[in-house]
């Protein structure tokens, strides 16, 4: 399963890249708010990073206007996708957008008929957030789970990009579903180095090691 940072922020994606374990980007216009300069030199930035799929998200939400965007987003580098959001009005975008040559990510799929319908119109991406569902009191996961299942049944090009990570679980799950990626804050792919068993091992190595070397002198 790859791997994607859900980030806009150059600092955090530096620290991560170098580690060999990040396959993209995924952004939105909040996570880009946030940071300072143009975004889409931002952009262009992240791309030189990572050199794999970044996504970018229109803010536009008529067709014609998406498609703009989209052009525009896409021209800043070959590795941005387009990133639309479900409805009507994104899937006439995705289609026109696909039928360019553009990549695109279908955001905000909260069901398996959204997420059905985005493949058919040539999605590269479809991205389920799983952390909004839970919210509700809803599982995440077996919307993930059930979206899996309908693209086994038919040879949709299309990828599961489970979004809204909430917990290292999230990832563990999706990998165990088959999902193609999970995108994750920084904070989380972090947590998925930590065990107390291995800090407690490495402790206990190193003080074992010390005792010896004691010892020789």
């Amino acid at each position: 399963m790859k791997i994607f940072i859900d980030s806009g922020n150059l600092q955090d994606i530096r620290s991560l890249v170098p580690l060999g374990i990040i396959d993209g980007i995924t952004t939105n216009p909040s996570l880009l708010a946030k940071e300072s300069g143009d975004p889409r030199q931002l952009l262009k930035e992240i791309c030189t990073l990572v050199r794999g799929p970044v996504s970018a998200e229109v803010v536009a939400t008529d067709t014609d206007g998406m498609v703009r965007e989209g052009r525009e987003l896409a021209a800043i580098d070959k590795h941005i996708v387009v990133k639309v959001p479900f409805g009507k009005e994104g899937l006439k975008a995705c289609r026109t957008l696909t039928g360019e040559g553009h990549r695109v990510n279908v955001t905000l799929v909260f069901s398996p008929s959204q997420a059905l319908l985005a493949a058919k119109v040539g999605a590269s991406y479809v991205s389920p957030f799983v952390g909004r569902l839970d919210d509700i009191s809803t599982s995440g996961m077996e919307l993930v789970g059930q979206i899996v299942e309908i693209f086994q049944n038919y040879e949709f090009g299309t990828e599961v990009l489970v979004a809204s990570t909430r917990h290292a679980l999230h990832i563990v799950e999706a990998a165990r579903m088959g999902a193609d990626i999970c995108t994750c804050p920084p904070a989380v792919i972090e947590s998925l180095f930590k065990h107390p068993l291995t800090d407690i091992g490495l402790e206990r190595f190193l003080k074992d090691w010390e005792k010896a070397q004691a010892a020789r002198r």
